[in-house]
């Protein structure tokens, strides 16, 4: 019995290989087996370049006459950035196509378009694996909004800076190389102008030699300096304020070549919800928040954060500032359930995760 699952498997860890580089296309892997031996793999590398599927049968050559494949997502039938797969599979001589899961893309319907060209196929192998590689994928690509993570990180007794505003570093350098690796990861991070004014952070990728993902620094009259770090390279910044702010310092922060989006207030802050369509509509498809505690509060309270990730250091701070702001939850059991728990240990830290 040929093991479809160990083989998907093989297809869904090379698809790890495109992480931080194919948004806002999905992560890809295939193989091409041939009596039982792997004959050629491929994984899509960089948005715009070729898929995973030419680069398995690129490296296959003339063994994929005949040959069983392996992606975990269903491969593509349009014309988009790159021709269609779906001919190149067919030309090929692929007998047999074993797909992970289904492409949410309404443009996309390679299975069926193969199963129609007389190939073998099969769908929902390791189905629920493959979502999970590309959950960030599948909201884009189903909401047009980003993925949205919301990372904390605190002492024991649930505290991110002491009293008088000291945060640097609660947490191990292990876990800061893990939240510089999803930075890298991730198409944009996102802090509010208090996490800016106290922690004057650079929000890059150092710690793992990444790319410098965007920033988005959440603003609502505007009060950023404009010697923050973080607008060193201004091109990957992007301000959310109001129409509190200065037209002039609106004109300055422009003219150094930051992006100013001016969004109608809620409430006297910046409309997050409506910050996560227009972050969407610059095909950011992912974003992580890294604080401080109103940003926090109110993106749960707005209902746009999908998972998130919280450090716990073996610390104790005793009188200082807590993780969340403004939630307004008087009892216990009405407070914020996380589902899908995953726990692991990162240096001497504690990390849990979970969806919302």
């Amino acid at each position: 019995m040929i093991s479809h699952k160990k083989y998907m498997d093989i297809a869904i860890k090379l698809a790890e290989n495109g992480r931080g580089y194919v948004s806002p296309n999905p992560l890809v892997g295939c193989i091409i087996v041939k009596r039982g031996k792997i004959v050629g793999r491929g994984y899509h590398k960089k948005y715009g370049e070729a898929h995973a599927e030419i680069n398995a049968l690129k490296a296959a050559g003339k063994k994929a006459n005949n040959a069983t494949m392996y992606v975990n997502v269903e491969p593509c039938s349009h014309w988009g950035k790159t021709s269609p797969c779906t001919e190149k599979i067919v030309e090929a001589g692929i007998r047999e196509v074993v797909v992970g899961m289904e492409d949410p893309n309404p443009l996309v319907d390679g299975y069926k378009e193969l199963k129609f060209r007389g190939l073998k196929t099969r769908i929902g192998i390791l189905r629920d694996k493959a979502k999970k590689l590309n959950e960030v994928y599948i909201k884009y690509m189903k909401t047009k909004k980003p993925f949205v993570i919301l990372k904390l990180a605190m002492s024991l007794d649930g505290k991110i800076a002491t009293s008088t505003g000291d945060s640097k570093y609660i947490t191990s350098t292990a876990a800061r190389k893990y939240v510089h690796q999803i930075r890298n990861d991730v198409d944009a991070v996102m802090v509010g102008i208090n996490t800016v004014i106290r922690d004057n952070p650079l929000l890059d990728s150092r710690l793992v030699k990444g790319k410098n993902p965007i920033k988005v620094i959440v603003d609502s009259t505007l009060k950023i300096s404009e010697n923050s770090k973080v607008l060193n390279d201004p091109s990957k910044v992007i301000i959310a304020t109001t129409n509190k702010a200065p037209k002039h310092k609106i004109d300055k922060l422009q003219n150094k070549g930051a992006r100013i989006l001016v969004l109608k207030p809620k409430k006297g802050l910046v409309d997050l919800k409506e910050l996560m369509k227009e972050l969407g509509k610059s095909e950011i498809a992912s974003v992580m928040i890294e604080g401080g505690a109103e940003l926090s509060g109110n993106a749960i309270k707005e209902g746009i954060v999908d998972k998130l990730l919280i450090f716990t250091a073996p610390k104790i701070i005793g009188n200082g500032l807590g993780p969340i702001k403004n939630l307004g939850i008087k009892k216990v059991n009405k407070a914020i359930n996380l589902r899908n728990i995953l726990t692991k240990k990162i240096g001497n830290d504690l990390l849990v995760e979970g969806d919302l």
